[in-house]
């Protein structure tokens, strides 16, 4: 193909050349019709060698694949195989491994501790995914916040007021209250930040300093 294309071309530069000479258009013309009927040429021949390089890429991969799938089997038939080996009964009473003495009453104690934490976590977590428990205020600081309008937030729907701080209040939209104005309004301070016992002791410190 290439030397088709290369005898046209210089038949066509022939022919320009003898439209010069002779002054003949002719010629000029038909070494144009020349030199695209080469440039054809080498497109039919660019897209025949791609297409034939496509077809040889596909046929590859589909003997690849083939390959794969007949090499799989017996893959599988050696890993069942190992498993088989692997989990045989004898091997696994073999590898059975008793406590010694005195480790036992070790295993149980360590049960028994995490079963004590799980118990004291339980609380905790409720109280953090739903309403948290009320704080035990003692009397001395309620009688300071009453009279305070330190600033807390609450939470509509819910009826504890908390120490921005609070870890309960995460991401929940906030309503920032006077801690007075929140416990004329019913609202309880929450267990988990102690609000009352916080703002109290932050007072008690701050006038001791003005002091």
């Amino acid at each position: 193909m290439l030397y088709i294309v290369l005898v046209l071309v210089l038949a066509a530069l022939g022919l320009l050349v003898a439209a010069l000479i002779t002054a003949n258009s002719l010629w000029a013309w038909i070494s144009i019709g020349l030199s695209i009927l080469a440039g054809l040429l080498l497109v039919f021949d660019w897209l025949r060698r791609r297409k034939k390089r496509s077809a040889e890429a596909a046929g590859s991969a589909e003997e690849k694949a083939d390959d794969s799938a007949e090499d799989a089997p017996e893959t599988e038939e050696v890993s069942e195989s190992e498993e088989g080996d692997e989990k045989k009964p004898e091997d696994a009473e073999q590898t059975v491994l008793l406590p010694a003495t005195g480790e036992l009453g070790d295993a149980d104690e360590t049960a028994e501790a995490a079963e004590t934490t799980e118990a004291d976590a339980a609380p905790a977590e409720a109280q953090r995914n739903g309403d948290p428990g009320e704080e035990k205020s003692d009397p001395a600081d309620v009688a300071v916040v009453s009279e305070l309008d330190t600033e807390i937030v609450v939470v509509d729907e819910y009826p504890r007021y908390h120490v921005i701080e609070c870890a309960w209040l995460d991401s929940r939209d906030t309503i920032p209250l006077g801690i007075g104005e929140a416990r004329q309004l019913g609202f309880t301070p929450c267990a988990l930040c102690a609000p009352d016992a916080e703002i109290a002791t932050r007072h008690r410190d701050k006038s001791n300093a003005e002091s």
